[in-house]
């Protein structure tokens, strides 16, 4: 026999599942006329890495912020590894980690000092503190760089220190604010290792992101635009799902020509993916020759014209389109 759902106060239905980590029903932030996140719902199962995707202004940052207590919703509520996040925020804190994207270390303290610092804030000491000490390092890769000054270190290390910092208490859920950014693409690659590391641990990953190959790699994503989730579900699923059309990738001579007369014909997206461009919309599979002697008229010096499956990016782009009309 199934169990009950949780419901709040309110009437919300609060947990379809009682083993998620995250459960969001209808959350909203207003600052004034300004809605940052509008009615959102979706639940974050435990052990996964949950994908927050969306531009800059999306509302990402606001999400995690009422998730961590740190910020009330103006409505909807939600409840964190069991805790309504309006009644009980904080005692959230000590069962999560959060890493943001400026990773909120000190540049003048060694890695072992800074690691310390945060093991004592999160109440660990003596024995306890220096055997997580010794037991994160590795995890990292970082015990040999435990005398260095945290300013010396290259950005991917500094970014492998701000996840030791935020796991040196075996948090069961851990936030991870857009915590690629700026980073090399093979510091990026190592750090995802890490944290698949962690989540075959059975730690919950909530992490925000823009950047679309980092995406793939979790478990689910929910797309976020001005505030409101457009698409949700795993990445594999919602490209098959969530694209209207086909996607044709052209190699061509030139470009620039080839983009102005594609939209000016009314493909509805055209894009600029390195070399090549990607044009999606419906209908596009049989209208491939016409494509072609389109672009040779307009002098494009089109070489290839072909139906790939479509990528994330062009995904989150048609979804975009579709919400904001």
């Amino acid at each position: 026999m199934e169990s009950p759902m949780a419901v709040s106060p309110s009437g919300i239905e609060l947990s379809p599942n009682a083993s998620d980590a995250v459960v969001v029903r209808d959350l909203t932030k207003r600052f004034g006329d300004f809605t940052a996140v509008d009615h959102i719902s979706f639940e974050v199962r435990t052990g996964e890495i949950f994908g927050f995707l969306g531009p800059n202004g999306s509302g990402k940052t606001t999400t995690i912020r009422m998730l961590l207590g740190l910020l009330r919703p103006t409505e909807g509520e939600a409840r964190v590894l069991g805790i309504d996040i309006t009644r009980e925020p904080q005692a959230i804190a000590a069962r999560v980690g959060y890493m943001s994207q400026k990773f909120s270390l000190y540049p003048d303290l060694t890695v072992d000092e800074n690691l310390t610092f945060y093991g004592r804030a999160y109440g660990l000491r003596g024995k306890v503190l220096a055997r997580r000490k010794d037991e994160v390092l590795e995890t990292i890769g970082l015990a040999r760089q435990r005398t260095r000054v945290t300013a010396n270190l290259a950005g991917g290390w500094q970014q492998r220190l701000a996840l030791g910092a935020a796991i040196l208490h075996r948090p069961e859920l851990l936030f991870l604010d857009e915590p690629t950014a700026g980073v090399d693409p093979v510091s990026r690659r190592n750090f995802w290792r890490l944290l698949y590391d962690l989540a075959a641990r059975n730690t919950t990953i909530f992490v925000t992101t823009h950047y679309m190959d980092e995406a793939e790699q979790c478990h689910r994503l929910a797309f976020i635009h001005r505030g409101k989730i457009i698409a949700m579900g795993p990445p594999g699923q919602i490209k098959r799902d969530r694209m209207t059309g086909q996607v044709v990738e052209i190699l061509c001579d030139r470009p620039d020509v080839a983009i102005q007369a594609l939209r000016e014909a009314g493909v509805p997206e055209v894009a600029l993916y390195g070399q090549r461009i990607h044009a999606a919309g419906p209908g596009l599979e049989a209208r491939l020759s016409a494509l072609e002697s389109l672009l040779k008229q307009a002098g494009a010096g089109p070489r290839t014209l072909r139906i790939i499956p479509p990528s994330l990016e062009d995904v989150f782009i048609a979804n975009v389109k579709t919400s904001v009309q």
